[in-house]
C-alpha cells in the first residue's frame, strides 16, 4: 500500500526543501548515490565504495559511539544526516549505516539541538517504509532495521513532546502526516510479524498524541484526579494544555529515582506502584509501555523491582486472559492493544537478562525466583491436551511454558504474540552472548530452551519467528536495490537498545523531580548576541564537561548519578581492556619463555662441546705419557688377559 509522494521529497526519500538550506556540503551527495548504485564497472564500484567506508570511519568517531555520544569531536545532527545519506548506498554500506545510526540513536543524550535532525530522519525513515518497503513482495532484514531506527525517533520526540519542545515544530509535524496516514494501513503487511508491527503502532500512537495536541508552551505535567494525592505530587497540577501523566509512570520514576539515590522509601514507592497496578490494564497503553521501560531500568538493578515489574506483568495477564475468557458477555473491555504491551514487556525481559547488573538479576528474569519444579522438566509439553499449566511467574520460562500450553490455530493475539516475542528474543539473546565465556551457562540454558521449542512446536507463525530473528542477525540481503547483494555477516551486531531506556528514566526523573544541581533540557534557544558568543561557548562546554561527560571518576562526585555501576559502559570497558593487557602479556611471557630455551639449549650445548675438547686434550695427554690408548679406569682387551693368564698358568 504505497503512499502518494510529496513534492518535497525527492527520490531516495531525503528531505530536499527546507533541511536542504541549512545541510552542510557533505562528500556524500545524491549525485555519488545514483554513481555507486547504477555503475556496472568493477573499478569504479570499489572506488566509490572506498570513498563510502572512509566516510563511514568519519561518522563512527563523530557520533561517538565508543563515549556514549559525548566528546568533543562529537557533533550528532550532522553526522545523523550524513548517516542518512550514506543508509542510501546499496549492500555492506546501507547496512553498516543502518547500524550505525540504530546505535547512535540508542545512546545519544537529549539536547534540544538534535529536534531538526531527529525530524530529518523520521521523514527519511517513513518514506523509506511507505514509498519503497511497502513495494517489496517480501519482508528483509533493512526494514526491520527501519522500524526499530523509527521507534527510537519517535519515543525520542515523545519524551521532547513531554517537555513542550515541540511548538515551534509544527511544520515538521505537518510534513510526517501523509506517511504516518500511510502507514496506518499496514496492518496487513506487519500483522504476521509483531516484532515490526510493535514498532510500528508504537509510532502511530506516539504521533496521534502529539498531533491531537496543541503544543503546550511550558511543560506541565500532572496525573489523574485521586482523592488520595501524595505532597510530592502537588507540583503536578491538571490542566487543560498539559499532557496527564498517571500514578502508574510517575511511581516508576520515582522508584528508579530511589534506586539511583540508593533512597530507604524504595520499598514505600513500590507499594504505592503495586497499588495503582490497574492503570496498567486502562487503554492508554503508551503511558504503561513507557512506565514498564522505565521500571525495567529500575529491575537492572535491584531485585525488589525486579519483582515489581515481574508482578505487574502477572496481574496484567491475568485480567486480559479473565476478560477474554467470557465469551457470554458482550460488553467486555477492548483489549486489543494488549499485545504490544506483552510483547513490549518481553523485551525489556530479554534486555534484563542480557544487562543487568549482577547474575542473580539475569537469572532470576530468566528462569523466575521459585527454583520450582517446572523449570526442571520439559519447557514445552509434547501433548497440549494434558493440563495447562497456571501463570506461577512471567519470567521468560514462565512465560514461555504457559505461552505454549496456551497456543492453537484459532488462539487470540495476546497469546501467539508472547510465544513469538519470547521465541525470536531468545534467539537473539544466544546471538548476543557469543563468545562470552563468563555466561556460559545462561546461553546454555537459552539454547536448551530454543531446541526444544524447535523440536515440539509446528506452528507457522513461531516457526516464523525463528526465520525472522536468523534474518536480522545474519544480514543476508538488500532489499532496496535491485542487487542481490551479499551482506558480511560482521556488519554491525545491535540487536537490543541498551541505553534508550536509562536515558529516558534519567531524564523524566529530572523533569518529574527537579533540583538545583540537575540539568534539564532547556525550553528555547535565546537570541543570542555576537559580544556574547565567546563567554556563552566558553560556559557550554563548562557545563557539558560538568554534566555530559560519563566517567567513572565524575561519577562519585555527582549526587544525581546512582550508586550502581550503570548502564555497566565502563566496567566492560576496563574488563575488556584488561582483557587485552592479560593477553599481550601472555604473547610475550610467552615469547620470553621460547627465547630462554633457546638460550639454555645453547648454552647446554656448548657446555658440552666445552667437555668433549676437555676430555680430548686430557686423553691426548695421558697417551703421550703413559703410551696408552685407553681411556682412564677403562678396562684392557680381553685378549690382553688370556694372553695374561696363560702366561700366569704354567707358573702355578
Amino acid at each position: 500500500m504505497p503512499a502518494n509522494k510529496s513534492s518535497v521529497i525527492n527520490k531516495y526519500g531525503v528531505v530536499s526543501s527546507s533541511y536542504e538550506k541549512s545541510k552542510p556540503p557533505f562528500s556524500i551527495t545524491k549525485e555519488f548515490i545514483l554513481r555507486l548504485n547504477q555503475t556496472k564497472n568493477p573499478k569504479e564500484e570499489e572506488e566509490l565504495l572506498d570513498i563510502a567506508r572512509k566516510n563511514l570511519i568519519k561518522c563512527k568517531r563523530k557520533l561517538g559511539l565508543k563515549t556514549l555520544g559525548t566528546g568533543r569531536h562529537v557533533h550528532l545532527p550532522t553526522t545523523w544526516t550524513e548517516v542518512v545519506y550514506l543508509a542510501q548506498c546499496k549492500g555492506e554500506i546501507q547496512d553498516e549505516a543502518l547500524n550505525m545510526l540504530y546505535a547512535s540513536l540508542d545512546h545519544a543524550t537529549f539536547d534540544y539541538d538534535h529536534l531538526p535532525a531527529l525530524f530529518f530522519v523520521a521523514e527519511s525513515v517513513l518514506y523509506r517504509l511507505c514509498c519503497d518497503a511497502f513495494l517489496k513482495t517480501y519482508l528483509y532484514s533493512v526494514e526491520i532495521k527501519l522500524a526499530k531506527i523509527g521507534y527510537l525517533v519517535f519515543l525520542r520526540l515523545f519524551i521532547y513532546f513531554l517537555h513542550g519542545h515541540l511548538e515551534s515544530f509544527k511544520q515538521h509535524l505537518l510534513r510526517l502526516q501523509p506517511y504516518l496516514y500511510a502507514l496506518s494501513s499496514s496492518g496487513e503487511l506487519y500483522c504476521k510479524y509483531p516484532n515490526i508491527f510493535s514498532n510500528v503502532q508504537c509510532i502511530l500512537k506516539i504521533m496521534e498524541i502529539v498531533c491531537k495536541r496543541e503544543l503546550p508552551s511550558q511543560s506541565i505535567f500532572s496525573p489523574v484526579e485521586d482523592k488520595n494525592v501524595d505532597s510530592e505530587m502537588e507540583h503536578l497540577q491538571l490542566t487543560q494544555e498539559g499532557y496527564e501523566i498517571n500514578h502508574l509512570l510517575w511511581h516508576c520514576v520515582a522508584a528508579w529515582t530511589c534506586v539511583q539515590k540508593n533512597s530507604p522509601q524504595l520499598n514505600k514507592v513500590l507499594e504505592h506502584l503495586i497499588f495503582h497496578k490497574a492503570q496498567l490494564q486502562e487503554k492508554r497503553w503508551l503511558d504503561s509501555a513507557l512506565a514498564l521501560l522505565v521500571l525495567g531500568e529500575a529491575a537492572k538493578l535491584h531485585i525488589a523491582c525486579l519483582k515489581a515489574f515481574m508482578d505487574l506483568m502477572r496481574d496484567f495477564l491475568l485480567s486480559v486472559m479473565s476478560v477474554q475468557n467470557q465469551e457470554e458477555n458482550c460488553k467486555v473491555d477492548d483489549f486489543s492493544w494488549a499485545w504490544n504491551v506483552v510483547y513490549i514487556y518481553i523485551t525489556i525481559l530479554a534486555e534484563i537478562c542480557l544487562y543487568a547488573a549482577n547474575s542473580d538479576l539475569r537469572k532470576t528474569a530468566l528462569i523466575g525466583f521459585c527454583d520450582c519444579k517446572s523449570s526442571q522438566k520439559d519447557i514445552l509439553p509434547t501433548d497440549k491436551s494434558e493440563e495447562m499449566p497456571e501463570l506461577r511467574e512471567t519470567s521468560i520460562l514462565g512465560l514461555l511454558e504457559y505461552f505454549s500450553s496456551k497456543m492453537s490455530d484459532n488462539c487470540d493475539q495476546v497469546k501467539w504474540t508472547g510465544y513469538y516475542g519470547l521465541v525470536y528474543n531468545l534467539l537473539k539473546m544466544s546471538w548476543e552472548l557469543r563468545g562470552d565465556k563468563e555466561q556460559d551457562g545462561l546461553r546454555n540454558k537459552i539454547w536448551q530452551m530454543l531446541r526444544k521449542t524447535k523440536d515440539h512446536e509446528k506452528d507457522g507463525r513461531i516457526c516464523n519467528a525463528v526465520n525472522i530473528a536468523q534474518a536480522e542477525i545474519n544480514d543476508p540481503t538488500d532489499p532496496f536495490t535491485s542487487y542481490s547483494t551479499k551482506v558480511s555477516s560482521n556488519v554491525g551486531d545491535e540487536n537490543f537498545s541498551k541505553y534508550i531506556g536509562w536515558r529516558i528514566a534519567n531524564i523524566l526523573s529530572k523533569l518529574f523531580f527537579p533540583s538545583t544541581d540537575t540539568c534539564v533540557l532547556p525550553l528555547k534557544k535565546p537570541l543570542i548576541k555576537r559580544h556574547q558568543m565567546k563567554y556563552l561557548n566558553k560556559k557550554q562546554d563548562s557545563m557539558k564537561k560538568r554534566v555530559l561527560q560519563f566517567t567513572v571518576r565524575e561519577h562519585s562526585s555527582m549526587p544525581e548519578i546512582g550508586l550502581f555501576p550503570y548502564p555497566d559502559f565502563f566496567t566492560k570497558a576496563d574488563k575488556e581492556l584488561a582483557r587485552i593487557i592479560d593477553h599481550h602479556w601472555q604473547e610475550e611471557l610467552k615469547m620470553r619463555q621460547k627465547e630462554d630455551a633457546i638460550c639454555e639449549a645453547e648454552e647446554r650445548k656448548d657446555k658440552e662441546l666445552e667437555g668433549k675438547n676437555r676430555f680430548q686434550e686430557i686423553m691426548k695427554r695421558r697417551e703421550e705419557t703413559l703410551r696408552k690408548q685407553t681411556k682412564p679406569y677403562e678396562l684392557p682387551p680381553r685378549t690382553e688377559v688370556i694372553s695374561l693368564e696363560m702366561k700366569m698358568s704354567p707358573q702355578n
